[in-house]
């Protein structure tokens, strides 16, 4: 391992991008802790503790929250607006067609996506001033009025698109994906508060919630690694073919399809959704009308309960792992490229057989990678109903992150190792 490191950083260009990476999200760290100008964050730390929704929102925004930060809303108009796009490309045409033109189509669907991200923020900005004033006495300040908001909502929405550009610019340098390791790094940074904190209120009648809390993290990491590091290996022959009295083909390989396909991706999807409908409920609390103030009571009930959240949680995990694979895994394509090669599946015929072929085998190990992954990510909720202890909820979450898109990370790192070592030879 200390050789593996060695060489990273005897190899100029890899050691420039870590250390650019590093910087830009030291840049993130730094603008988390600005406020927003005329903010008041003394009492927002408490209502955020007391709040299972806003907690899992500020540990997701990597704490910018509590500091009632100009990049408070974190990345999550920009992942909200990513999800509207990738379901538009499965049912608009025009968008489908944009999507094969390789690197050039991909280009202008990111173009778009940052462009639906900024009203997004602009929008979701609002609501979280509104929400946080309404429910934080004297977060704001006590002359706020209607330029004060718009400076705050166009503050917030400018410190997002600063986080993706910066997210972008990470993704740049082939270490890892940006929007993902700004999720991390505000994750890691939260790290040493939480433990100080939990170290703090120990007490010796907590020392079983802190060894389920033990055992819960090393079943996640054990898990998370078992599942991005697994694979099928589909067997591929290659024909023999005859071309001016030379033979060539006649080889035999494997198509590796790992269990799954879709990293952390679902779990950032779900964590950015399943906060949603109780965070816009709280501001129909207070509604004139007697049916909205009874169905954001409902849904806000239905949410606090533990149950219905791990269920929900669990399914949007499970469903957006199944999403995001038939989002980025085409099996029709991969079958034509196998018959325009010469390639085919022992016992399979190329076309539509191979297609169906590995349509069901893709399908089989989604269902395996969803369900394990889904399993993983309900499991600190479901000690927590134990233990009643709300950081194991946090924990576990933050833990699922942070372990996948480590995983993630250091394999784009080895690319590039190996990369460099191609060269050489």
């Amino acid at each position: 391992m200390w050789e593996k490191f060695s060489k990273i950083w005897k190899i100029k260009d890899i050691r420039n991008n870590i250390l650019i990476v590093l910087g830009l999200l030291v840049i993130f760290r730094l603008a988390a802790h600005i406020p927003v100008p005329g903010a008041d964050v003394s009492n927002l730390r408490d209502f955020l503790n007391s709040q299972q929704v806003f907690q899992l929102l500020n540990i997701f925004s990597g704490g910018t929250m509590e500091n009632f930060s100009l990049v408070m809303l974190g990345v999550a108009p920009y992942i909200t607006s990513s999800i509207i796009f990738q379901l538009l490309t499965m049912i608009v045409p025009k968008l489908e067609e944009m999507s094969k033109e390789g690197e050039s189509g991909q280009q202008k669907i990111n173009m778009y996506t940052r462009w639906l991200a900024v009203p997004l923020a602009f929008l979701q900005s609002y609501a979280m001033i509104r929400l946080l004033g309404r429910s934080v006495k004297s977060v704001l300040p006590a002359n706020f009025g209607g330029f004060e908001l718009l400076t705050m909502m166009f503050s917030i929405t400018a410190g997002t698109m600063f986080l993706v550009w910066i997210g972008e610019l990470i993704s740049e340098r082939k270490v890892g994906n940006g929007i993902s390791l700004l999720i991390f790094a505000g994750i890691i940074a939260s790290l040493p508060t939480a433990l100080a904190g939990a170290v703090a209120n120990y007490n010796p009648s907590d020392f079983y919630t802190f060894v389920a809390f033990g055992l819960a993290a090393l079943v996640t990491i054990v898990g998370v690694v078992f599942i991005s590091e697994g694979q099928r290996n589909i067997p591929v022959n290659y024909a023999k073919q005859v071309r001016g009295g030379h033979v060539y083909g006649g080889s035999s390989t494997h198509l590796p399809l790992r269990v799954n396909m879709a990293g952390v991706i679902p779990i950032i999807f779900a964590i950015s959704l399943v906060v949603i409908p109780p965070m816009i409920a709280q501001f129909f609390v207070n509604a004139n009308a007697e049916w909205l103030r009874v169905t954001a009571a409902f849904i806000i009930r239905l949410f606090s309960d533990k149950t219905f959240y791990g269920l929900a949680y669990f399914f949007m995990v499970f469903g957006f792992t199944f999403f995001y694979t038939s989002v980025i895994f085409h099996p029709q394509k991969i079958a034509e490229n196998l018959q325009k090669q010469g390639g085919f599946v022992p016992g399979i015929r190329p076309g539509k057989e191979t297609e169906s072929y590995l349509g069901a085998v893709v399908s089989r190990l989604n269902l395996a990678g969803a369900s394990f992954l889904g399993l993983i990510a309900v499991l600190p909720l479901t000690l927590q109903a134990f233990t009643g202890s709300q950081v194991l909820t946090i924990g576990g979450t933050s833990l699922l992150i942070v372990v996948a898109v480590a995983i993630e990370t250091a394999k784009q790192i080895e690319a590039q190792l190996t990369m460099h070592e191609y060269d050489r030879i």
